[in-house]
């Protein structure tokens, strides 16, 4: 699904910006406003195209290294998640360091954001629990120690209080 939706991001983002070219090109040779010269209307078609490539380079480089592609990785575990206010019910709260752990997630009431924190209080993994859908994140625990699972989306009046715990231990040697 995140892959569609880069897909989808991308073709809308070249569409915006092949709009934004023919408006430029087809504008050319008009009388500008009195108040603007022509030299000021190349300023600005430089600066658009400087703004479209930076935005193209930083796009690429940020969505390069993707959080979410442990994909192509095998599943050692699967945990089912189900979301209810105010608590996480999850089918196992245990894993190992290296294991790559599809959760799949979903909720019984209402919208709820599931996020994945390491031990250091980092998120490395977030999707949403919906009601009458599943969906699925990966993640590959890189290290030993208590992660915890938290409600991202305000669910009520004891949302702070949903909390749940997954024991990663250190890999079999």
């Amino acid at each position: 699904m995140q892959s569609v939706a880069l897909l989808i991001t991308a073709a809308l983002l070249l569409v915006l910006t092949a709009a934004f070219v023919w408006v430029l090109r087809h504008t050319r040779g008009r009388q500008p406003l009195e108040a603007v010269s022509a030299p000021a209307y190349r300023l600005r078609a430089g600066l658009f195209l400087l703004a479209a490539a930076a935005g193209a380079v930083i796009a690429v480089a940020t969505l390069a290294p993707w959080p979410h592609d442990a994909r192509a990785a095998e599943v050692n575990r699967t945990i089912e998640v189900r979301a209810r206010q105010w608590a996480w019910e999850l089918s196992s709260s245990e894993a190992r360091v290296g294991d790559v752990t599809e959760f799949v997630v979903t909720s019984v009431d209402v919208t709820h954001g599931f996020a994945l924190y390491d031990p250091q209080q980092r998120i490395v993994a977030q999707i949403q629990a919906m009601p009458g859908f599943v969906n699925k994140v990966r993640h590959r625990f890189e290290q030993p120690g208590r992660y915890e699972v938290l409600c991202l989306e305000f669910c009520g009046i004891a949302h702070h209080g949903m909390v749940a715990q997954i024991e990663v231990a250190a890999a079999d040697r």
